[in-house]
């Protein structure tokens, strides 16, 4: 049982007798999980919370949810060679094929390979593939970054530029955490308290990273076209409760940039939480 339940335990790789394999002996996990129907209730509670509306599709972000256990589990096996407590999510790209349709169901895949080399650490980029039957319908990548001795010389992404911010500023309540984490199951002690959040080194709760993602595509959303890519890179956390500016420029295409939106989220003093492009490949 104990055994079993690891997986949900952030502090997970620091119990005592789980012990970490080498990273230079790691070479992957892979974790599948049985077919799922998409719960239109559950939906309705993401939309609410990150600022969708109802409608009979999923929020683009939404099936980053549907792996977030699986993705949870790879971190706390014994092959896997960071400890759980020191990953820091950097960065997302997702892209949707076509939307995923409220009651039906999909299969979802999740892996993480070998490390990769970053300024400031390694990188581990976990994959999640969602399926309607055989056809690939939604991908991302989480990358989360092993704090370490780094390669100074290494390039790791793209980083989207920022963007200018604008807008009406959003003033986030300090339960924002936790009620993103009741509907994600995302129960990071450092998005839910100012005292458990104080116990890792936070002046008090930050938003979920994967929130400030789709809280912005939620602004952007009547923009945006059924097959769109979506790349984040997280820059700062948000402190709740707080004020954050959204800003967001139209990006035209030419001879070797596709479309779409750029965006970003600042602090009311300038200071860059976010930043964010679209690609509409369909409209270059």
């Amino acid at each position: 049982m104990l055994r079993a339940a690891l997986p949900s335990v952030p502090v997970v790789n620091r119990l005592p007798g789980v012990r970490k394999a080498p990273a230079s002996r790691f070479t992957g996990l892979v974790r599948t999980a049985p077919p799922v129907t998409i719960d239109r209730a559950h939906v309705e509670r993401y939309a609410r919370v990150c600022g969708f509306p109802a409608k009979d599709v999923v929020p683009l972000p939404y099936p980053h949810l549907l792996a977030f256990g699986m993705q949870m589990a790879m971190m706390s096996d014994q092959a896997f060679p960071a400890p759980a407590i020191g990953m820091v999510h950097v960065a997302n790209s997702i892209t949707q094929h076509r939307p995923v349709a409220v009651g039906e169901s999909v299969s979802v895949t999740a892996r993480v390979g070998a490390p990769l080399p970053h300024p400031r650490g390694t990188v581990y980029e976990f994959v999640t593939e969602v399926r309607a039957d055989d056809e690939l319908v939604w991908q991302e990548v989480s990358a989360y970054l092993r704090r370490g001795r780094g390669d100074a010389a290494a390039v790791y992404g793209t980083v989207p530029p920022a963007v200018e911010p604008g807008g009406i500023p959003w003033r986030l309540p300090a339960d924002l955490g936790r009620r993103y984490a009741a509907v994600s199951g995302d129960r990071n002690p450092i998005h839910l308290h100012p005292l458990t959040a104080r116990a890792l080194g936070f002046p008090r709760q930050i938003a979920h990273g994967m929130w400030t993602l789709a809280r912005c595509v939620a602004a952007l959303e009547n923009r945006l076209p059924d097959a769109v890519r979506v790349d984040v890179a997280f820059k700062r956390p948000v402190l709740l409760p707080g004020t954050v500016v959204l800003g967001t420029a139209r990006v035209e295409g030419d001879g070797d940039t596709v479309p779409g939106w750029g965006f970003g989220l600042t602090s009311p003093t300038g200071t860059t939480h976010l930043t964010g492009r679209t690609a509409h490949p369909g409209l270059g």
